[in-house]
């Protein structure tokens, strides 16, 4: 079924064509860019353009800062704490990194 409004829209692409307004685009005449994802083509240039980053990389950060905390740890309390938080850690950065690939 198309859209309700799907007949004014075209009145207003194709008003806006014979006004012009499509003339001199940047780009015009040229292929559009190779696209792995077309469907989240947009979401992902937007969060590039803002330095987003995807949640297993920011995961694996505070993976590392925990490896690195738990180096200087003498208490074998706080090691042991550590090593289960670096466990679940690893489990999250995994799933979102399969979630990320499976995305794409």
């Amino acid at each position: 079924m198309d859209h309700p409004l799907i007949d004014l829209i075209n009145a207003r692409i194709a008003q806006a064509e014979a006004e012009g307004a499509f003339d001199n685009l940047p780009g015009a005449g040229k292929p559009l860019p190779e696209c792995d994802d077309p469907e989240n083509a947009l979401l992902n240039r937007i969060a590039k353009e803002h330095g987003a980053t995807p949640e297993f990389v920011s995961l694996s950060r505070e993976l590392a800062k925990l490896r690195e905390e738990l180096r200087g740890e003498g208490d074998r309390t706080a090691r042991h704490r550590l090593m289960k938080d670096i466990s679940m850690m690893e489990a999250r950065v995994d799933i979102a990194r399969r979630a990320f690939t499976r995305s794409r």
